[in-house]
């Protein structure tokens, strides 16, 4: 997938830096990125109502869309008019453009809502015929992450390290021998909520700004170790990857369809009413240094999950927690039913007893120093089609 998936149908949001010029907003276009803080400064804006034309020229989107669902629809739909004429000065070649952390991050939560990946999980390390907890059914579980160590694809990552204890003995302190990534969408919060506050979900799609790929890497057996009795930390917290553009859930509104049924049903605050699950195809390709080219190992979709995003949100909010412009909530690992569609390598290769074999010869059961593991989304087909572009980690060894 290439930077042409960006097509009029999607205008994806983003931030860089090219030509000399400082940090600043962008909308992607094909092989092109068309640049706002130029456009208002040309005044294509001047009548859109936004108070301050400086929000297209910071480091992040949170200004921008701080203003609010009717500003980021004004601004995308001006896009396409400045688009269809001829806006050559304001358009900047994708190869020469540095990308830039399109949002500052205040919180970051990862939630757990494939049905298929918590029942791998919990019949790989629990009960088979008990594989989900008494609590999975009834709502999204998540857990806090650290928004610190939430990083744009293309940055590599350090192998983590950490106490490890592979023979129920004395633990070592030692770099992970079992590092995963886990395919994941995330939604960028686009306004704030008052604390006290909580959300119904059908009004949480209203605080949500747009999608964005994430990886979720892991270090399985440091987590292992230390996630009991409070859950994840050290062996998640190390790196968190998203790709540079966000998707509004605009461009996405063609693709909504069903969720799988949900039983029990769920509790009043969590119900939902119309279609709230989007058709995303998404890829896992992994390359190992020694091959010549990657390797597809995944491909499923995210309209199979059992939580969707607005029940995710109402569960989030309904304790009164407060919700800030940027805060960043991953989907938890994309998984499906058939073994190719296992949305990470604890799944894919069923804890090392089903290692994966690659053409030059590589073998893995996790991923290894020097792998680059490659990331890809896109809804719809054609000239229809909205991509997400490219998420792309190579990992490098611990230090």
């Amino acid at each position: 997938m290439s930077a042409s998936d960006f097509s009029i149908h999607n205008l994806p949001f983003g931030v860089f830096e090219a030509e000399g010029r400082p940090p600043r907003a962008g909308i992607a276009i094909g092989e092109k990125i068309l640049d706002l803080a130029g456009a208002a400064a040309a005044g294509h804006f001047d009548d859109l109502g936004i108070p301050d034309p400086e929000v297209f020229s910071q480091r992040t989107l949170n200004a921008f869309i701080a203003l609010g669902k009717p500003h980021w629809r004004a601004v995308r739909a001006r896009a396409a008019r400045i688009l269809e004429g001829d806006p050559a000065n304001l358009l900047v070649e994708q190869r020469a453009a540095r990308m830039l952390l399109p949002v500052a991050v205040g919180d970051y939560v990862d939630f757990y809502s494939s049905e298929e990946h918590a029942t791998n999980v919990g019949s790989m390390f629990r009960d088979p015929k008990n594989a989900l907890m008494p609590n999975w059914k009834y709502l999204p579980v998540g857990y806090h992450g650290r928004s610190s160590s939430v990083i744009l694809g293309g940055q590599d990552v350090h192998r983590p390290k950490g106490q490890i204890n592979p023979a129920n003995g004395i633990p070592e302190f030692a770099p992970s021998r079992a590092l995963d990534f886990e395919l994941e969408m995330a939604f960028i919060v686009g306004r704030d909520t008052a604390l006290g506050s909580s959300l119904r979900p059908d009004d949480a799609e209203d605080c949500i700004f747009g999608m964005t790929l994430l990886n979720d890497w892991s270090a399985r057996d440091i987590q292992r170790w230390e996630y009991v009795p409070l859950g994840p930390f050290l062996g998640k917290s190390f790196a968190t990857s998203i790709s540079p553009w966000i998707v509004t859930l605009d461009a996405l509104e063609p693709f909504r369809v069903a969720g799988p049924p949900q039983d029990p049903p769920p509790l009043d605050y969590l119900r939902t009413s119309g279609d709230r699950n989007l058709d995303i195809e998404l890829e896992v390709w992994l390359q190992p240094e020694s091959e010549a080219e990657p390797m597809r190992v995944c491909r499923t979709n995210f309209r199979g999950m059992y939580w969707n995003m607005a029940q995710q949100l109402a569960h989030l909010t309904s304790n009164g927690t407060n919700l800030r412009v940027g805060d960043l909530c991953g989907s938890g690992t994309i998984s499906g039913r058939a073994p190719d569609s296992f949305g990470s390598m604890l799944e894919l290769c069923w804890n090392g007893a089903r290692p994966l074999k690659f053409p030059g010869g590589a073998v893995r059961s996790f991923v290894e120093d020097g792998d680059t593991v490659i990331m890809r989304a896109f809804a719809g087909r054609d000239r229809n089609r909205v991509g997400f572009g490219e998420l792309k980690t190579k990992i490098l060894p611990a230090v």
